[in-house]
């Protein structure tokens, strides 16, 4: 606790010798990463939060921490109480609190790098009634406290082979560049590296769990990149690779041509809702001409072609034996050892590894029995580390990046006897899964529009559940990709070779948790006799046994339990050749028909 109250007081005391009333914290770096480098974990620095969505507010005599509500039991457990208000930013966001705890005059100070183009409006609107003034701040309050801050990540950038991408860099630019051309557009500034990897077929090392290499790049309309990666990631080979199209530059050069595009009078594209304010900024103070709009990659990074499909299919047989393997190991050494719940993440971890295609997981591993599978996002650590002990449900929730796919499938498994309660529960999640996984829609639709079918059964006896149904997925990339996603905020058309999650869940604190999640694609799908509409729908992907010892049968209609032994049947004649004579035995038992 001292120390961070230390820390507290010396970013008080820098905050008072510039006039600062409010210091920002978000959870983001300069290309506002998901999972931030140790170098840009400023908010775990701050307070002792690890997770991986929060905000942190420090004015002279109070400190606000925000998440959302994956997180929030988390921030409780590891945030001081007594240095830090916690809030759930779902119930009191942090523009709603800055506009109550500020007034006239106050400077509220922000890093311009953490901090995008969209959030910085957002924040002055949100300060526009209390009259405080916004301001940014050449350097990071934080850096200048955290003496022994880790350098900056600086792993080998390598290929991503053809085989696996489907296709080529210059045919990817060559899409990308004629959108430009159509929209007048002389330039586009894509400061996402996920874009990056996809354009230029690259991974790298930057990031925990995403093979992403940090950088920034300029595409121009003449189909010309300027790629801004610090040299020690270069290796031998890579500007081959990458092709004479492709100018490699240091980062430190980055500046100088946001002002050149000013001064040549370009057309530029940028995504507010990507770019850091710093560049925004200077691309306005070189009297740049640009506009606001998508980053030109998203969409058609977020469609996989046939080939990456093809892996995300392979992807998933294999992450689907490995699960098989760990699941009937998980069945045999329960009655006999001391199963934890790092012991099982570490055991499963082995299972994917005998893969050579393996990479790494996808994220940090959910492995939480009794009441902490009921924080979403839960992490197993020395301190909070369990045995799965009987009559309790395990919740496990894991990935691997594979080169030719990323996985995440979530299983809730029963410890002994489940209640009556947990039975019906399950069943209530299931029964909206599998509306999910089956329903037809019509081009157009978004996921806003799908989200309420994963919900219905749980509401319909007084439950929910506080997360999105379904997030975007990568093709050896990140396991949360946008734009699309299932959840009440979606406002992006679902189309072919999307891929989501299919996750419904219910959370009962201090208790138990409850989710069942599958991958599935987007697809076309036949034509209806007498239909007028193009109609699309989803093909599952993940394959894994869904515990049926969970399952209350009477509560499933005739067309959900088709669904579930058919599923069953899938899994069961995709996994079989795949694994050895123990856990045959356990599959076949786990896919029996209900």
């Amino acid at each position: 606790m001292s120390e961070y109250a230390g820390r507290l007081k010396e970013l008080r005391d820098l905050m008072a010798k510039e006039g600062y009333g409010v210091f920002l914290v978000p959870m983001a770096d300069e290309y506002q990463s998901e999972y931030v480098p140790a170098s840009a974990q400023r908010i775990a620095f701050l307070s002792g939060f690890t997770g991986s969505a929060g905000f942190i507010a420090v004015m002279k005599d109070k400190a606000a921490f925000f998440t959302d509500g994956r997180y929030t039991l988390q921030a409780t457990q590891q945030i001081p109480g007594d240095l830090f208000e916690i809030h759930d930013s779902s119930t009191k966001s942090p523009s709603e609190w800055l506009g109550e705890n500020t007034a006239e005059g106050m400077l509220v100070a922000y890093d311009p790098w953490l901090h995008t183009a969209d959030g910085v409006e957002r924040l002055k609107k949100a300060l526009a009634k209390s009259k405080a003034h916004v301001v940014a701040t050449e350097k990071n309050l934080i850096d200048q406290i955290w003496h022994d801050r880790p350098e900056p990540p600086a792993e080998p950038v390598h290929s991503y082979d053809i085989a696996y991408a489907g296709k080529t860099s210059a045919e990817k630019r060559a899409v990308i560049v004629e959108q430009l051309q159509k929209e007048n557009l002389s330039a586009a500034v894509i400061t996402d590296p996920a874009s990056i990897a996809w354009l230029l077929n690259v991974r790298g090392g930057d990031v925990p769990n995403t093979p992403l290499p940090l950088s920034f790049a300029i595409l121009y309309a003449s189909g010309r990149v300027k790629w801004f990666i610090d040299p020690r990631k270069v290796a031998d080979g890579l500007q081959k690779h990458v092709g004479d199209q492709v100018d490699i530059e240091h980062p430190g050069q980055f500046p100088h041509a946001l002002d050149q595009l000013g001064k040549e009078t370009k057309s530029v594209r940028l995504d507010p809702e990507e770019a850091a304010s710093w560049i925004v900024e200077r691309l306005r103070a070189a009297e740049a001409q640009f506009s606001f709009g998508d980053d030109p990659c998203t969409l058609p990074k977020a469609c996989k072609n046939i080939v990456e499909l093809g892996g995300m299919q392979a992807a998933h047989r294999r992450d689907g034996a490995a699960l098989v393997k760990f699941f009937a190991w998980l069945d045999g050494a329960l009655p006999t050892q001391n199963v934890t719940e790092i012991s099982a993440e570490e055991k499963l971890a082995e299972f994917r590894a005998f893969n050579n295609l393996y990479r790494g997981p996808s994220f940090d591993t959910i492995s939480g029995i009794g009441g902490h599978g009921a924080i979403v996002h839960y992490r197993a650590t020395a301190i909070t580390n369990r045995k799965l002990e009987p009559n309790n449900l395990y919740l496990l929730d894991s990935g691997g990046q594979y080169l030719d796919g990323t996985t995440d499938v979530t299983r809730t498994i029963a410890i002994g006897a489940p209640t009556a309660e947990m039975r019906d529960r399950f069943t209530r999640v299931l029964k909206g899964h599998i509306a999910l996984a089956t329903i037809r829609f019509p081009e157009g639709t978004t996921g806003a529009e799908l989200d309420v079918l994963a919900r219905q059964h749980l509401w319909a006896v007084g439950l929910d559940y506080n997360h999105g149904t379904g997030h975007g997925v990568g093709s050896y990339l990140g396991v949360h990709e946008g734009p699309q996603s299932i959840s009440r905020r979606s406002k992006v058309a679902l189309k072919p070779g999307m891929v989501v999650s299919n996750e419904p869940g219910y959370y009962k604190a201090g208790q138990y948790g409850i989710r069942i999640e599958n991958l599935q694609a987007v697809a076309d799908m036949p034509e209806l006799a007498g239909g007028e509409r193009k109609m699309l729908g989803f093909e599952t992907l993940t394959l894994a046994p869904i515990d049926r010892r969970l399952i209350e049968p009477d509560m499933l209609t005739r067309y959900e339990r088709d669904w579930l032994n058919n599923y069953h049947i899938r899994v069961r004649d995709s996994i079989r050749p795949m694994v050895d004579a123990p856990a045959v035995k356990w599959l076949l038992e786990a896919t029996k028909t209900i």
